[in-house]
């Protein structure tokens, strides 16, 4: 099942999507976010029958618009930390992000003018169904409802000022998220394995798979939850694999009128136009 959050003028609803349909089905939420506060979430998702939107016309919200928590795990691609000639890490290099951060999958993202170094890289997204305290790696999978697509647009001049990411990590409506919800037992799911990319104006700048992860979904949900609860909506940010602009040379950043593509198998896509701020 695929559920999103779509704004319908001047307030939001849930919906589930429907592809073969091309239609969007509202569902009795506000968001994603308020809709997974239900425990029974599943079922009243795929049991909606409220009114119906064409997928070419709908607006979609970043996908948990108010998530309690978005937790970032950075250096957990192989290929991402070898280009960077870092050692693997031991345990998960995790920062966090403030609701503010996140934007729509078809919203345009500002190019803010104190930065000149806006980077891009692909993630997977865990998105929580159920609660989560200090569980095992053999519990953790069943607090996870299932999986977005993310970019966590990355300000490097900011980032790099000190050894906390957060500031540059952060940036008001730069962080990508949907266009939706995929349960996990949805077919268009593959645990083993799922393919990600971006793309600059239909050029590929990173490709790679989540088998690549040194920590798998079950580690870092387990891990986070030994020091912070999980509830139902908060976000996790996987990590990106290699290719980002900043560590490849010449280092290359986005410009105006950049349009970012961001794809993971199965989950559907971002598509971002990138605008330099107006002074």
């Amino acid at each position: 099942m695929k559920l999103a959050t779509l704004r319908t003028g001047t307030s939001t609803t849930a919906a589930r999507i429907e592809e073969a349909d091309g239609e969007a089905v509202e569902v009795s939420a506000a968001d994603v976010g308020v809709l997974l506060a239900q425990s029974d979430w599943h079922q009243i998702a795929a049991a909606a029958a409220g009114t119906r939107h064409s997928l070419d016309q709908v607006d979609y919200a970043p996908l948990v618009p108010k998530p309690g928590k978005v937790v970032c795990v950075g250096q957990n691609y192989r290929a991402h930390i070898e280009e960077q000639g870092a050692a693997m890490p031991q345990f998960p290099t995790l920062f966090a992000k403030y609701t503010s951060a996140l934007t729509g999958a078809r919203d345009e993202v500002v190019l803010p003018a104190v930065s000149d170094a806006v980077d891009w890289e692909v993630e997977l997204a865990v998105i929580i169904g159920w609660p989560a305290y200090r569980v095992g790696e053999d519990e953790a999978m069943k607090a996870v409802a299932g999986y977005a697509v993310l970019n966590d647009v990355s300000m490097r001049d900011w980032q790099f000022r000190t050894s906390q990411f957060l500031q540059g990590k952060t940036f008001d409506k730069a962080t990508a998220l949907g266009p939706w919800l995929v349960t996990r037992d949805d077919s268009d799911v593959d645990e083993s394995g799922m393919d990600l990319s971006c793309e600059i104006n239909g050029e590929v700048v990173q490709r790679g798979n989540t088998s690549n992860m040194v920590f798998g979904v079950a580690q870092i949900v387990s891990y986070i939850s030994q020091f912070t609860t999980l509830r139902p909506g908060d976000v996790i940010a996987t990590g990106t694999p290699g290719g980002s602009g900043h560590f490849i040379e010449p280092k290359r950043y986005l410009k105006d009128g950049d349009l970012l593509v961001t794809k993971v198998a199965g989950l559907g896509e971002c598509r971002n136009l990138f605008r330099r701020e107006s002074p």
